[in-house]
């Protein structure tokens, strides 16, 4: 991807279109490098790289759950919180159904289907976040109160080291 031209995903749309302020970080997209590999490109810290995960509970029904680079979802915890027995990561070809996006390219704005989105609660206490935009190797810094404000997750603790 040419690093001046801004790919024009359903995110960067949504974003837009809410007015929110963000910059733009095209990057070297590593297979398998998660959000490490943003981190040491651009030399932030990897709790402030976000990570966008399409989980689903017992029932089949998706959710979207941001968590801090660093850290893992801790799903019995997460299921606990949403009054359900089981929840687990979906499939590749699943989160790319409920999504829209490529698994490494997915983003929480502009999803094909509309979830509910639990984000990790100390997210929201960063000055800044860097998520995905909507295609591998592609991410976006904006304020956290901007990612609030758009899709109105709800806080939760289930993170682990």
């Amino acid at each position: 991807m040419s690093r001046d031209k801004t790919p024009m995903t359903p995110a960067v749309r949504v974003l837009r279109q809410a007015g929110v302020d963000f910059t733009e970080h095209p990057y070297t997209y590593i297979e398998r490098g998660g959000t490490a590999s943003f981190a040491r490109e651009f030399g932030v810290d990897e709790h402030a790289v976000i990570k966008t995960l399409i989980m689903e509970d017992d029932a089949k029904k998706p959710l979207v759950v941001l968590m801090h680079g660093d850290r893992e979802v801790s799903t019995k915890e997460l299921a606990r919180v949403r009054g359900v027995k089981t929840v687990q990561p979906c499939a590749p070809e699943t989160a790319e159904r409920h999504s829209g996006y490529m698994v490494g390219g997915t983003s929480p704005f502009g999803m094909r289907k509309a979830m509910p989105v639990y984000i990790e609660e100390t997210i929201l206490e960063l000055p800044r976040i860097y998520i995905n935009g909507g295609k591998r190797g592609f991410l976006v810094g904006l304020d956290p109160k901007g990612l609030a404000r758009v899709l109105k997750p709800t806080s939760v603790t289930v993170a682990v080291p």
